[in-house]
Parts: C-alpha cells; sequence; structure tokens
C-alpha cells in the first residue's frame, strides 16, 4: 500500500522535472528569455486550427480544443500556476477556419466565439466577471443572420465600444456585419444599419483589419471573391473610418454602405481574377509619417509571384515592386491551403528606412529594409526572435508535425514580457478528414518570455 500511494506522488515530481527540463532547455538558447512555463493541455493535433490566448489584469484564460476535440477554456491568476477549467458544448471537425476568440468588457465579463464555418453563431459569456469557469452559452446576439457565421472578431471603437465583426454566408456570398454591446444591458445591437461590405449574392468581401493608426483613423482592405476557389480573388481595396460607423475613400470622399464593387474609388490595385491575390494578403502598415503602406502579392508581367507595396500618394494609390522572386505561387480550389508566401506590414525603422518582413516557400524568411521615400531595398534586417530557438523544434516523432504558436490577444501588465502559445499539429488538408494513423494529442503549453531589446 505504501508503494501504490508513493507511485501518484513519484508520477507528479517526474511530470513537474520534464517539465523544468523543457523551460531550462528552451530558455539556453535564443535571444528571448523564458521565465515561465505551464502546461495547460493535451490538445487535439489532427489539424491546425487558431487558439486563443487572452490576458486581461490579473487573469489569464486559453481557450481551446482537447485531446477530443472539445471547445475548452482554461483559465488562471497571474500569481498562481495552477488552471481551472471549463469544457464548452462544441466540439471542432477538421475545418482549419473554426478559430477561437475571447475578449474581456468593460465589466469584466468575457466573452467567447468560435468554431464557425458558415454555421450557426456559437457565442458564450461568462456568468460572473473575471471568472472562466462560468461561461454561459448565449443563442443569439441580435437574433438576425446569425444562421451563417464565419470569422468572429471581438474589437474596440474609437470611444472603447465593445464591437464584434462577423461575415454572415459563405466563400463567394457573403456579407460583413458589426454589432455593438452594451455593458449595462447585455444586449447586442446592430452598429451598422447596413452591411460593411456586400457581394449582392455573387461574391464576397474578406477584410484585414480594421486596424488603428497613429492618425487616429481605422484602416481596412480587402480582395473579393467570386467563388469559394481562392483563384477568383480579386482587387485589392482600402476603406478608412475614424468611428467605425461612417467610411470613406483614402481621397476623403464619403462612402455609402453598404461597400460593393460598384462603389468607386475604394480599389487600390484591379488586380484580376486568378491574378495572383490571396485572401490573407494586404497588411496594414505605416511608415514614419504615419501614412498607411498595404503590402500584399500578385503575378508580375513574367508570371512570377512578387512583393508589392501601396501608399497614397499625390490623390492616387502608387504600387512598388519590393521582391525579384523567380518562382510562382499558384493556389487553386477551396478549403484551407498551405500558404506559399506571406507578408508582413510595414513598421518604420530608423535612418529613413521601413522594414518589411516575408516567409516564402523557396526563398526562406528575411526583412527587407525599404528606402521610405522610394520603397526600394536597400538592404536586409537581421533581427533576433524574442522565442527561444529550442521552442521551435518539434518534439512529436509523428512525421509532418508542425510548431503552432498562439500569440496574446490582450496585454500583460508586465514590462518586457510577453506571453505565448506552443502546441504541435499536423498542417493544413483543404479541411478534409484525413485517413490512416493520426498523431497523439499534443501538449498545449503557456510560456512567459522576456522580450528581446
Amino acid at each position: 500500500m505504501k508503494i501504490s500511494r508513493a507511485l501518484p506522488t513519484l508520477c507528479c515530481l517526474l511530470l513537474l522535472a520534464a517539465a523544468l527540463v523543457v523551460c531550462q532547455d528552451a530558455s539556453a538558447t535564443g535571444h528571448g528569455q523564458v521565465v515561465e512555463c505551464l502546461d495547460i493541455s493535451k490538445v487535439w493535433s489532427g489539424h491546425p486550427v487558431g487558439f486563443c490566448l487572452l490576458t486581461s489584469g490579473e487573469y489569464q484564460y486559453v481557450g481551446y480544443y482537447d485531446a477530443d476535440r472539445r471547445m475548452t477554456v482554461a483559465s488562471r491568476r497571474l500569481d498562481s500556476d495552477k488552471w481551472q477549467y471549463q469544457k464548452l458544448d462544441s466540439r471542432v471537425g477538421w475545418d482549419s477556419h473554426n478559430s477561437i476568440k475571447m475578449a474581456v468588457d468593460s465589466k469584466g465579463y468575457v466573452h467567447l466565439a468560435g468554431n464557425m464555418h458558415c454555421a450557426p453563431l456559437i457565442y458564450f459569456r461568462t456568468g460572473r466577471p473575471y471568472d472562466g469557469t462560468s461561461f454561459k452559452r448565449i443563442d443569439a446576439m441580435t437574433g438576425e443572420k446569425e444562421n451563417r457565421c464565419t470569422y468572429p472578431v471581438f474589437i474596440r471603437g474609437a470611444d472603447g465600444e465593445f464591437i464584434f465583426r462577423y461575415r454572415d454566408g459563405g466563400s463567394g456570398n457573403g456579407i460583413e456585419i458589426y454589432n455593438v454591446y452594451d455593458p449595462e444591458t447585455q444586449t447586442w445591437r446592430r452598429l451598422l444599419d447596413k452591411p460593411l461590405t456586400d457581394g449582392r449574392g455573387r461574391m464576397n468581401a474578406y477584410p484585414i483589419g480594421p486596424v488603428k493608426g497613429s492618425d487616429g483613423w481605422f484602416h481596412l482592405t480587402w480582395v473579393w471573391r467570386d467563388t469559394p476557389d481562392c483563384a477568383t480573388n480579386h482587387d485589392l481595396s482600402y476603406a478608412r473610418s475614424k468611428d467605425l460607423v461612417h467610411w470613406q475613400r483614402a481621397d476623403g470622399v464619403a462612402i455609402d454602405l453598404p461597400i460593393t464593387t460598384d462603389t468607386e474609388g475604394v480599389v487600390i490595385d484591379p488586380i484580376p481574377v486568378k491574378g495572383g491575390l490571396i485572401n490573407g494578403t494586404g497588411s496594414i502598415g505605416f511608415d514614419s509619417k504615419g501614412r498607411v503602406i498595404i503590402a500584399y502579392h500578385k503575378f508580375d508581367a513574367d508570371g512570377n509571384t512578387q512583393a508589392y507595396a501601396a501608399r497614397w500618394e499625390n490623390e492616387s494609390w502608387k504600387t512598388y515592386l519590393i521582391s525579384d522572386w523567380k518562382w510562382r505561387w499558384y493556389f487553386s480550389g477551396g478549403g484551407s491551403i498551405n500558404f506559399g508566401i506571406r507578408l508582413g506590414s510595414v513598421k518604420p525603422e530608423s535612418g529613413g528606412t521601413v522594414s518589411l518582413s516575408y516567409r516564402h516557400k523557396e526563398y526562406g524568411s528575411g526583412i527587407w529594409r525599404l528606402d521610405e521615400k522610394t520603397l526600394k531595398p536597400v538592404g536586409m534586417i537581421s533581427r533576433k526572435s524574442d522565442r527561444p530557438g529550442r521552442l521551435s523544434k518539434v518534439e512529436s516523432d509523428f512525421a509532418g508535425m508542425q510548431v503552432r504558436w498562439g500569440s496574446d490577444s490582450g496585454a500583460s501588465d508586465g514590462k518586457g514580457v510577453k506571453y505565448v502559445l506552443r502546441w504541435e499539429t499536423l498542417g493544413r488538408n483543404r479541411d478534409r478528414a484525413r485517413k490512416g494513423p493520426l498523431p497523439r494529442p499534443s501538449m498545449l503549453r503557456l510560456y512567459k518570455l522576456t522580450t528581446a531589446p
């Protein structure tokens, strides 16, 4: 009997020692340092889907799909290493679109939405402020156009309004809807009387943003798509707003809602269908003067995929060629695809330059240094990651596994530190079920890192 009682204690000590080894090994490499490492839970690893890390004041919340694919929230106080868990009545299938989003309102109630791809609204709210174990399902927000929801996002308005954005409809046929929350009555209403964008049954918009700049404007880009086939993206476009209610073009002319393909003056670059434009490109950045710069990719005259940047200058969008790649990324079909190219956002740097990061299937990754006036490459920037190098190495021995990261959608009060999630999954599979053996669930971990100077 003494042996049987000692075994659980021994197992716990071994697990603790293993976790400490992971943290010690991780902090021994790379530029940032691991100052805390906490195991959260074993999680589904058959395909990638976005998890959510939210730090708010003294509290921290993690939304994820557990080993049985069940939506789960782990929560803790930042001064505790003990997680509390709540299982929610929603399970993910094979769809990589079905990410989880969370946010805290001004009264401290935590809101969660997710596991939706052209699906009825899935929305939870805590019954008590900051209590991550008190989530209750809310069947409706406004009760209208909530049967085919996708891409939920919680954002803050110009005056701190708590706003929820989502797409109603499907790929090739959808509208963008904005709701606003009243924390006093705990009710939702439409922020906009009409959809922000409307494909009129023929297409839908894929937006990036809105991103608030130092100029006080919310900036938004989008591409239109005609069908579920990702090759049918076209027309990179832009609009801005001070309050997310009244919108205008880059030249200051007001826009009547909804925005459609008939709306004049919003197109940045009239890229045609099958022109190398993917939804997910069109990142929003700024130069040292606060001018918005849009980074995107498309085919050049030779059919190769190149990186471009566009800036509003002298009452028109001026487009700059950035890369000189000899490779064509042609994509087509439906479902979640593995990206061949990713572009970051333009950021101001010293010495009259800006930077733009990229990840390329054939050319690797890097950061261009661009002349701020001409947006021409003048060199490369070497910048060490805050994530220790060892954390990027796959632990699983199952073929095809990849490391996944989740950044903090909130903010901690600690200066010089940040929190990240790490887990491992197989790659995207066009949202189709995999056949044959599947990897074992991987460990979802939270890392507290010192940020690189």
